[in-house]
C-alpha cells in the first residue's frame, strides 16, 4: 500500500482485524506517517487508506475484539477515523480515500450486524476533522465514537425520562480532533462524559479530557468523567458485556456529576 501510494495511486489496504495491525505498525508509523515530513514535502503517501474491522463483535475473545485507536492517534501524520453508522461510514470512507493524507479507517464490527439504515447510492463525502451533534441537549455533553455512540444514545433516552437532556457528540475523526465543536458543547452544558471501548488508561478519552480542560476550565461545573473498558490485557470472552461501557455505567457516570 505504501509503495502504491508513493507512486501516486490511491490504494485501500485492508487488515482483517484491528487486533492484527501491530505487525504493520513499523510501516504505518515509521513510514506512512513520516513519508512527507522526512522528505521535506518532496514525496508523500497521502493516497493511502487502511481499513480494519475494529472493536468488540460479540464473544470475539482476545484477538478479535480490541480497540487500538489510541496507538495510531499518537503518530502525527496519520488521520484516524471511526464511523458510527452505515451512512456515516460511506461518507467518511470516501472522504478518507480522497484525503491527501494517509488515513486509518476503523470499522466497528458490531455495526456490521446491528446497524440498519438507508444509504444514498450516489457518492458523497463527510469532511474529516469535523464532529457531529448526534443529539442536542443542554445538561451533559457525552462524547463517543463508533458503537459507543449508540450506547450513549440509549443512555440519553433513559436520562431524558428523568429530565436530563444530554448532548451527544459523535467524534467521527479522532485525529485531527475537533476541539472547537467539543468545547462549544461543554461551554453550554458544563459537564463532560467520554465513552469508548478501549481501556481507560492512556485511552483517547484522556486526550479529550485534557483538551477540554484546557479549553473550558472556567466553564466546567464538575470534573470530566471517562466511561471506558477495564484495564485488562484483552477483551474477556465470558465477560465481554461487563468489560464494555454499558448504559448503566453511563447513567452512573452522569449521576456522579449532576
Amino acid at each position: 500500500g505504501i509503495g502504491a501510494a508513493a507512486a501516486n495511486l490511491r490504494p485501500v489496504a485492508e487488515i482483517q482485524f484491528a487486533d492484527y495491525i501491530f505487525p504493520a505498525m513499523d510501516q504505518i508509523v515509521n513510514e506512512a506517517s513520516k513519508y512527507r515530513y522526512r522528505s521535506g514535502g518532496i514525496w508523500d503517501v497521502g493516497g493511502l487508506t487502511i481499513r480494519a474491522p475494529w472493536g468488540a463483535v460479540g464473544k470475539g475473545g482476545h484477538y478479535h475484539s480490541s480497540a487500538p485507536e489510541a496507538f495510531l492517534t499518537h503518530a502525527a501524520g496519520l488521520k484516524v477515523v471511526i464511523p458510527s453508522s452505515p451512512r456515516e461510514a460511506k461518507g467518511l470512507l470516501l472522504a478518507s480515500i480522497a484525503d491527501p493524507n494517509p488515513v486509518v479507517f476503523f470499522e466497528p464490527k458490531r455495526l456490521y450486524r446491528l446497524a440498519e439504515e438507508l444509504v444514498p447510492q450516489e457518492a458523497y463525502m463527510i469532511p474529516l476533522g469535523k464532529a457531529r451533534i448526534a443529539r442536542p441537549g443542554e445538561d451533559v455533553t457525552i462524547v463517543a465514537w463508533g458503537q459507543s455512540v449508540l450506547t450513549a444514545e440509549q443512555a440519553a433516552d433513559a436520562l431524558e425520562e428523568r429530565g436530563v437532556r444530554c448532548e451527544i457528540i459523535d467524534l467521527r475523526t479522532l485525529t485531527p480532533l475537533d476541539v472547537p465543536s467539543l468545547a462549544q458543547s461543554v461551554k453550554k452544558t458544563g459537564r463532560l462524559i467520554v465513552v469508548h471501548e478501549a481501556p481507560k488508561t492512556s485511552g483517547f478519552g484522556a486526550e479529550i479530557v485534557a483538551s477540554i480542560t484546557e479549553a473550558c476550565w472556567a466553564d466546567l461545573k464538575a470534573e470530566p468523567v471517562r466511561v471506558c473498558a477495564w484495564d485488562v490485557p484483552g477483551v474477556p470472552y465470558a465477560l465481554e458485556d461487563h468489560y464494555l461501557p454499558t448504559v448503566n455505567r453511563i447513567l452512573r457516570g452522569v449521576a456522579s456529576i449532576l
